[in-house]
């Protein structure tokens, strides 16, 4: 079992940023591959990025490529998003995600869920 806790949102102008945090209980986070993703009101949770169990492999949708850097500390049993340039379409609940098998972008690959963190971005 794995518990997750996400914090870092806020409310920012855009071009700004923000960094997100997700907090792991359990002894095996370094076994798990983790994941962020976002609802925005009235739209499906979509993939936004994330890191293989090793640390080593990052994936990104297309959409954040280049402003949003994903990383993890297993010593801190933490996984982190760092969002910059954010924009006024960036503005969502933010989830982090936990699994150990299939594809790092599919909603289905990931057990454990956090609560979310709202990030708005005003204009």
């Amino acid at each position: 079992q794995v518990q997750l806790v996400e914090s870092g949102g806020g409310l920012v102008q855009a071009g700004g940023s923000l960094r997100l945090s997700c907090a792991a209980s359990g002894r095996t986070f370094s076994t798990y591959n983790m994941g962020w993703f976002r609802q925005a009101p009235g739209k499906d949770r979509d993939f936004v990025a994330a890191i293989a169990w090793s640390g080593t492999i990052v994936y990104y949708a297309d959409s954040v490529k280049g402003r949003f850097t994903i990383s993890r500390d297993d010593a801190k049993n933490t996984v982190y998003l760092q969002m910059s340039s954010l924009k006024p379409e960036d503005t969502a609940v933010y989830y982090c995600a936990a699994g150990q098998s299939g594809r790092a972008a599919w909603y289905e690959s990931y057990d454990y869920w956090g609560q979310g963190t709202q990030v708005t971005v005003s204009s």
